[in-house]
């Protein structure tokens, strides 16, 4: 596998012709890549060092306005820069653009100098600091579930977003025939990511038309979400190249399966595991079950994190392989939280709640957040719940909307202890735009049931 680039790799491929543009990107609140293409020689001479964007990327929304609101910027306070400054470890070549390398960057406060505390990759690091603070070492892995369609983003959007066929006709989970015929676009995506970097393990067909996987060997917490939102573009960008739209919107139709971005997660000390315990029930350590307790606790504050938007809540339905209701389980996909791997050295845990819209570095910080305060207050683990989730009427409810999410988060002592009062209120406010956007929008299901007959 290649590794990622070294800045004096990069100077002898900008020295051969290969290398041309550097893409200099931050993550934004949606976990998109935002930033600039620079000529290589110009990023060599001096961009490496820092670059400046505007403060909006980090309070603005899907559509890029520029809503009210904002403690950190506004057109009071005149929309002025932050700082991007490259992380140079981030750096790798991205083979499916002529050319190209990419490097991520930290977000500077331009007048203090300060990494900018509501940055999705700075809410990570600060929850890994935790995590090394207590001894521990985060190690994460997410899955990649998405839709592929037979036309191409361009095509479906002057279409008003109508014209959506997915590229099979049925259900391809785990289907080796139907998985073939997209192997022009999967093959790519699986050999370009791995030539960048990203430590692709495998794809598969998911329980739905057009529905795809794409899991990536498991890394430590902020290489994970790095790998995912590489991994992300990518399959964007190789499916547009060959003419298709790939779609994370997690429910797409109301009458198919949505698309989840699962987590699983574990923490070690050194090179050892500490969620095993060889001598204990289910080899689950005293760690791994306060931090199991840690993340049921809590699970409706992080809520938001997970679920960031209107339509990540009508995948959250019964009957769908997504929970709807919080408890852990031994290997079961009614709930929200199931053990896997017991037994091995590799037992962890896996949350089924993110949908395929969350922002990875968000999510994994969350998870954390709620993990380690279960460790932290020495929490124990309730017995697992047997049987189908969804028809236990004994068990708590996730928040089922985003308003209900919005207002878990506005309340949450913990996370405002452990990610600071400035993070919520900034992410409850990007929840609220979300909801009044959405609030004021006619739908056509309201045009079509009241038109006529209201």
């Amino acid at each position: 596998m290649t590794a990622n680039l070294s800045f004096d790799a990069l100077k002898k491929l900008a020295s051969k012709g290969e290398i041309d543009t550097v893409l200099v990107c931050l993550v934004d609140m949606q976990g998109r890549l935002m930033g600039k293409r620079f000529h290589v020689s110009n990023f060599l001479d001096s961009a490496y060092e820092e670059t400046h964007c505007c403060n909006y990327l980090l309070a603005t929304d899907l559509e890029m306005a520029t809503p009210e609101g904002y403690e950190a910027t506004s057109w009071e306070k005149g929309y002025g820069d932050y700082v991007m400054k490259p992380d140079l470890g981030t750096l790798r070549r991205l083979p499916w653009l002529e050319g190209t390398a990419l490097v991520l960057c930290d977000i500077i406060d331009h007048h203090t100098h300060e990494p900018v505390p509501h940055t999705p990759r700075q809410i990570l690091k600060a929850q890994i600091a935790r995590a090394e603070a207590m001894g521990f070492t985060p190690m994460m892995a997410t899955e990649l579930e998405f839709f592929l369609f037979e036309k191409s983003f361009d095509e479906i959007r002057k279409e008003g977003f109508r014209s959506l066929t997915p590229i099979s006709g049925y259900n391809e989970d785990y289907n080796i025939f139907q998985t073939t015929k997209e192997e022009h676009v999967m093959r790519p995506i699986r050999n370009l990511l791995f030539e960048a970097g990203v430590p692709v393990e495998n794809t598969k067909g998911e329980a739905e038309t057009g529905q795809e996987e794409l899991n990536i060997r498991y890394a430590e917490a902020m290489l994970c979400a790095d790998h995912h939102t590489i991994a992300k573009q990518a399959v964007k960008e190789v499916a547009n190249q060959h003419g298709h739209a790939a779609s994370f919107l997690p429910k797409w139709h109301a009458d198919k399966v949505g698309s989840a971005a699962h987590i699983h997660q574990s923490l070690f000390k050194g090179d050892t595991p500490a969620f095993y315990d060889a001598d204990a029930e289910l080899t689950m350590s005293d760690t791994l079950k306060s931090y199991v307790a840690g993340l049921l606790k809590y699970s409706t504050d992080i809520t938001y994190f997970l679920a960031p938007y209107i339509n990540s809540y009508k995948r959250l339905m019964p009957g769908t392989f997504a929970p709807t209701k919080i408890a852990w389980s031994i290997d079961n996909r009614t709930a929200c939280y199931r053990l896997v791997g017991d037994g091995t050295k590799g037992v962890r845990i896996e949350c089924r709640t993110p949908g395929s819209d969350i922002n990875p570095y968000l999510a994994c910080a969350a998870q954390l957040a709620a993990g380690l305060c279960g460790i932290e207050e020495g929490l124990e683990l309730s017995p697992p719940v047997t049987g189908d989730v969804y028809k236990m009427d004994d068990v708590p409810m996730l928040p089922h909307t985003l308003r209900a999410a919005t207002e878990t988060l506005r309340s949450s002592d913990m996370l405002r202890r452990v990610m600071g009062d400035a993070v919520v209120d900034h992410y409850t406010r990007a929840a609220e735009v979300e909801q009044e956007t959405f609030d004021a929008v006619v739908t056509d299901w309201e045009i079509a049931r009241g038109f006529e007959r209201a």
